[in-house]
């Protein structure tokens, strides 16, 4: 885990996997915004593996609905390695399914439905990481 110090505030790095560039940019600006955040984007499962291998963020978004590789398939290919597996999951999706919704309850630590709210985000972040 790489801990970043700006003055005398811990900045805790997030990856957002999404293949909607508005979902990436918009929380990566909410984020960044407060400073307490470096966001780490990602348009695709593939490329979350990719940055994965050089860099390693204290918490993960990701999209269940992506093409190629959904979030699924990325999720069990994190949680796989013995670097990444103990990174934070939330999935972040528009899929309101009970279905994925229970799954998503079960596998990541948290389950957030779009359209959200970038402050309730924060909030779940800040839980999840224990700020």
């Amino acid at each position: 885990m790489f801990i970043i110090v700006v003055g005398e505030k811990m900045v805790k790095k997030i990856m957002i996997v999404d293949d909607n560039p508005d979902i990436l940019l918009s929380i990566k600006n909410g984020l960044e915004d407060s400073a307490e955040y470096k966001v780490i984007g990602a348009e695709s499962g593939e490329k979350c593996l990719e940055i994965l291998k050089a860099e390693v963020p204290d918490l993960i978004l990701l999209d269940i609905m992506m093409p190629e590789m959904s979030g699924w398939e990325t999720y069990d290919e994190i949680k796989e390695n013995e670097t990444w597996g103990k990174i934070p999951i939330v999935f972040l999706t528009a899929r309101t399914d009970k279905i994925a919704r229970d799954a998503g309850d079960f596998l990541g630590e948290d389950y957030i439905e779009k359209p959200f709210e970038i402050a309730n985000v924060m909030e779940r972040i800040d839980k999840i990481l224990g700020r």
